[in-house]
């Protein structure tokens, strides 16, 4: 194996600390090609489908990339806006305020963001925290619950760059955040905040992304630890167990997923005579195709043609105060143990010298 070249570090160098904030990704633009170029990749990361490779890569490319692009550009294309993908605009907002909170509490520490699949990628920007004189590096995946097929795949993903790294900095990882207390605080405060505005609804759907059932039964937390956010929210909103459920989107491919599937659900629901649901999606962090395409449009149609009233979208956290202040607590909770301390200033200290000198030589 040969290593990456890098340049030899300067002794004068100050050792430095980084968090680095990792999403799932999206493409460059909602065109078919930029599309495809994100599918190859998202959708070829043998953690993602776990079906044997050889059979699964000839599906992919024989046909998958060459049906899907287009139909998901237009995907894309509608929930696209004049700043770009959503996702990349609330994870680059989200490193933004991870910076300046951790900051304002006297750590200095380097913020970035990388994407799974697509750009930044997590080999580029580990390259610019390096080059930068990180030491320490804390791996933030932005995935509250733990999922081999997601926060897994980002652990891949940086030690597939630590091969290929001569000089390698100290790693540390966040497994998951499911139940962490500001979170589900800030989860909460959205969904009251929702109600506030607009009052409750009949029924609070919690629509969690899908994985295959298969993971579950080789012993993938991810289900459980779903199970239990929406729990302790509930828990926090004061809900009986009838007042919600819990269900799982973005299925993929004919295989059984996690149950119950959130759109038929959301059409049983106007069947038996509910007429108004809330939906919210605490598994992501930040709005995407999977909550303002296929929740705020597909399902939000589902319910209404098939006798629904009112179908309420809940953003998901994005740039709330009390979840930027919950993800600040998360890291700092992981940055125990690691100097980020910000050194003090040096005309300070020379003035608080100076002023004991004088202090001693009038006494």
């Amino acid at each position: 194996m040969r290593f990456a070249p890098e340049p030899a570090r300067r002794h004068d160098q100050a050792d430095q600390t980084a968090v680095l904030l990792c999403n799932l990704g999206t493409p460059d633009a909602p065109t078919p090609s930029a599309v495809r170029r994100f599918l190859a990749e998202f959708l070829g990361d043998p953690r993602v489908v776990e079906i044997p490779r050889l059979a699964w890569l000839l599906i992919l490319h024989g046909v998958i990339l060459r049906v899907r692009p287009r139909q998901s550009a237009a995907r894309y294309a509608s929930i696209w806006t004049a700043e770009g993908s959503p996702l990349t605009t609330w994870t680059v907002l989200q490193a933004r305020r991870l910076a300046g909170n951790l900051g304002e509490r006297g750590h200095r520490v380097l913020v970035r963001h990388a994407m799974r699949y697509g750009s930044p990628s997590v080999a580029e920007v580990m390259n610019e925290l390096k080059a930068a004189g990180a030491t320490r590096v804390l791996v933030l995946p932005l995935y509250p619950q733990y999922a081999a097929s997601t926060t897994a795949s980002v652990v891949d993903a940086v030690l597939g760059w630590a091969r290929r790294t001569r000089s390698l900095p100290e790693l540390r990882f966040i497994n998951h955040f499911h139940d962490h207390p500001g979170y589900i605080a800030a989860l909460a405060k959205g969904i009251a905040d929702h109600w506030s505005a607009n009052g409750r609804p009949e029924r609070l759907v919690m629509s969690f992304h899908g994985v295959p059932k298969r993971s579950l039964i080789l012993g993938d937390p991810y289900h459980c630890e779903c199970m239990k956010t929406a729990r302790l929210v509930a828990e926090r909103l004061g809900l009986a167990a009838t007042d919600y459920i819990v269900t799982f989107q973005s299925r993929l491919g004919r295989a059984e997923w996690l149950q119950p599937y959130t759109e038929p659900t959301l059409v049983a629901l106007a069947g038996q005579g509910v007429r108004r649901v809330d939906v919210v999606c605490p598994g992501f962090t930040s709005d995407n195709l999977e909550t303002l395409e296929e929740i705020n449009q597909e399902a939000r149609e589902a319910f209404l043609k098939a006798g629904g009233t009112s179908f309420g979208f809940i953003p998901c956290l994005n740039d709330q105060t009390e979840w930027l202040a919950a993800l600040t607590d998360i890291a700092e909770q992981h940055l125990q143990g690691w100097d980020t301390r910000s050194p003090p200033d040096p005309q300070a200290l020379a003035a608080r010298r100076a002023r004991a000198l004088a202090q001693g030589a009038a006494a």
